[in-house]
């Protein structure tokens, strides 16, 4: 804590110092790493590198996000985790080149989440989790690519039918939720327990093992559908001797 009581100012950012932060990603991409730096607002001359692919500003000590986060037009990876981020602005909808958008460990709530998130058509990964949201907006389930969800670590009752039946879901991380029933999150993670890829092939197109095995593994199951089950055996208790003269006469009712 700084003198008299006022919250630190934090790094400052120049663009010097942002253009040495640039690195060059596995892919070919430009990525912008200004996480762990300390930075308490949002470096605003970072928008003169917005033809950047990817932005990192996490673990740091951010409570807002401008508007102007929208003209990183190329964007494609957002990561802003570990901040104090209490709201995101509308404009984020426009980064609609987004396949990856990291929001984890923020104070973000249900109001803060904008409806323009919907607007992200094709982005794959959300991670929501360690936030304050009590309740997710069904509006995402309009985000048909998403492949892995995270909303863990949350105030979550429910999830929405429209997320957790999305077509390409792959993996939704709702832990430690306060769910009504001890089952509630494992019966929307069966909603995402389907099958991923079919092949039907025609026999001739198989090769003689792969033939082979289809062959008895289908024996096998036509032979437990043909198995009928054991009629129930009377118990013969022929060793057993006569009762005493106070047990009953009949050996069958005693």
């Amino acid at each position: 804590m700084a003198k008299g009581g006022k919250n630190p100012k934090g790094k400052k950012v120049t663009l010097k110092v942002a253009k040495n932060c640039i690195k060059i990603t596995f892919d070919g991409k430009r990525r912008l790493d200004l996480s762990k730096m300390g930075i308490t607002t949002f470096p605003r001359c970072i928008l003169k590198l917005n033809d950047v692919d990817e932005l990192d500003l996490s673990r740091n000590m951010l409570k807002k996000i401008p508007d102007s986060i929208d003209k990183f037009t190329n964007l494609r990876w957002l990561d802003l985790h570990s901040n104090q981020i209490e709201k995101l602005p509308e404009t984020i909808g426009n980064l609609q080149g987004l396949i990856f958008l990291n929001l984890c460990n923020n104070k973000l709530t249900a109001r803060s989440l904008p409806m323009e998130l919907n607007q992200l058509k094709i982005l794959r990964n959300l991670n929501l989790g360690l936030n304050h949201i009590d309740n997710l907006p069904t509006t995402l389930g309009q985000l048909k690519e998403l492949q892995e969800v995270g909303v863990f670590d949350n105030l979550l009752k429910s999830i929405p039918n429209s997320i957790a039946k999305l077509p390409k879901l792959k993996k939704l991380n709702s832990k430690r939720n306060p769910f009504p029933g001890p089952t509630e999150e494992e019966l929307y993670i069966d909603h995402i327990k389907r099958l991923e890829t079919l092949y039907v092939v025609e026999e001739k197109d198989l090769c003689y093992p792969c033939l082979r095995k289809c062959q008895e593994e289908r024996d096998k199951l036509n032979k437990l559908k043909n198995t009928a089950p054991a009629p129930l055996r009377k118990p013969n208790f022929s060793s057993l001797m006569t009762p005493n003269s106070t047990a009953k006469e009949n050996q069958a009712d005693w």
